[in-house]
C-alpha cells in the first residue's frame, strides 16, 4: 500500500536541508550502550552497540542498521536507541565494516546491497535467543540493504521491519547529490569515505595493487567512489552495473514480512524516481510518503521544545503488529 504520511513539518522546519540538518544539532544527549566485537565467518568483524543487557525471554529484539558513513552516534541510532530503552524494549546496532572506529581486517567493506553479515547477524541473534522475534530497521544505505536482505534470503526468525529514507534507485540518487546544496553532502560524506580508505592502504600490503593514494584524493563524487572503489572491490563490473544489482526499488514486490517504508518527497539525497507505483509493493508492504521531512529528519513539535517523528512512527508501526513496549 503506498499512502500518505500523517507528517507535518512545522513553520520553522519546512526547509529540506534543515529538516536534515538539524537533528544532528538538536540530539546531543550522549548514548550508552554495551559494546561487542561479532566475529564473522570470513574472518572479519562487525562492531555491535547493544540497549543493555538482553533478557531470555520472548520480547521482540530491534536489529538497526545505520547509513552510509553511520555509526551508533548517528543522530537517528542515538534516537532510536534511547527511545528503546526508555520503553524498556531491547535492540541492537550493527556497524557495518569500518564503521565503528577501526579498519576492518578484509579490503573489502560494504555497501548497499551487502547483506551477508546482516544475515550472519541475524543468524546468531536466532541461535542466541530462540524465543525472540527479530525486528529490524534500517537508515539510508542501510534500508536498502535491508530491502535487499528482505526480498532476496529474509530468515525466519525477522518478523517485521521499517525502512527509512532509502535510496532504492541509487543510480538516481548519485546524481542528485552531486546537483546544488546536496553537494555539501557529498563533500561531507566523500571526506570520511576518503580518510577511511586511506587508512585501510596504511593497514592493508594488498591494497596499494588496488590503489594509490593520490588517485583516492582526486576523486570529488560518490559516482567517482563507486566507479574506482567500490566496484572493483565488491566484484561489479561497474558503478552501474553495482546501481543496477542493488537498487531496492525493483525488489519491493518480493517482500514476504510486514515491512513500514517512510520516506520524504523532499529528500534532497533523492529524486521522485525512488518513490514506487502501487503496483510495485508487496501486498506486506506500506509505504508511507510525506511532502516534507528532509533525509533521515522527520523533526517536528516546537523550537523550543522539538519532537522526533520518527521513533514515534515506528514505535506505533511496531504495536500495531503486535511486538511493541504496548502490543
Amino acid at each position: 500500500m503506498l499512502t500518505e504520511s500523517h507528517f507535518r513539518a512545522p513553520w520553522w522546519a519546512r526547509n529540506p536541508h534543515l529538516q536534515t540538518i538539524l537533528p544532528k544539532w538538536l540530539r546531543r544527549r550522549p548514548i550508552r550502550y554495551v559494546a561487542e566485537r561479532f566475529e564473522l565467518p570470513d574472518g572479519d568483524f562487525v562492531d555491535l552497540a547493544w540497549s543493555g543487557a538482553i533478557s531470555a525471554d520472548n520480547r521482540p529484539l530491534l536489529v538497526l542498521f545505520h547509513g552510509l558513513e553511520g555509526s551508533v552516534e548517528s543522530h537517528y541510532a542515538r534516537g532510536m536507541l534511547q527511545h528503546v530503552q526508555q520503553r524498556g524494549e531491547e535492540a541492537v546496532l550493527m556497524h557495518f565494516r569500518g564503521c565503528s572506529g577501526e579498519p576492518n581486517r578484509m579490503l573489502g567493506a560494504y555497501h548497499s546491497g551487502a547483506i551477508d553479515d546482516a544475515l550472519a547477524l541475524l543468524a546468531e541473534l536466532a541461535r542466541r535467543f530462540p524465543g525472540k522475534p527479530l525486528l529490524a530497521v534500517g537508515y539510508s544505505l542501510g534500508g536498502n540493504m535491508l530491502v535487499n536482505l528482505l526480498a532476496r534470503a529474509c530468515p525466519p526468525a525477522l518478523k517485521a521491519a521499517a525502512v527509512v529514507s532509502a535510496p532504492m534507485r541509487l543510480d538516481a540518487c548519485s546524481a542528485r547529490v552531486n546537483q546544488g546544496f546536496s553537494k555539501v553532502y557529498q563533500r561531507y560524506l566523500l571526506g570520511t569515505m576518503r580518510a577511511h580508505l586511506l587508512r585501510k592502504l596504511a593497514v592493508h600490503p594488498q591494497a596499494a595493487a588496488h590503489f594509490r593514494a593520490t588517485d583516492i584524493k582526486r576523486i570529488r563524487t560518490l559516482y567517482q567512489f563507486d566507479q574506482q572503489v567500490t566496484a572493483p572491490l565488491h566484484g561489479f563490473d561497474s558503478a552501474d552495473h553495482y546501481y543496477q544489482c542493488c537498487s531496492g526499488l525493483p525488489l519491493l514486490g518480493q517482500i514476504s514480512v510486514p515491512t513500514l517504508i517512510l520516506h520524504a518527497a523532499d529528500d534532497p539525497f533523492m529524486t521522485h524516481a525512488v518513490i514506487p507505483q502501487p503496483e510495485q509493493l508487496s501486498p506486506q508492504v506500506r509505504y508511507e510518503l510525506s511532502q516534507q521531512g528532509g533525509h533521515v529528519g522527520f523533526v517536528y513539535g516546537s523550537p523550543w521544545r522539538p519532537r522526533f517523528w520518527l521513533e514515534e512512527r515506528i514505535s506505533q508501526w511496531l504495536d500495531e503488529q503486535g511486538y511493541g513496549a504496548t502490543a
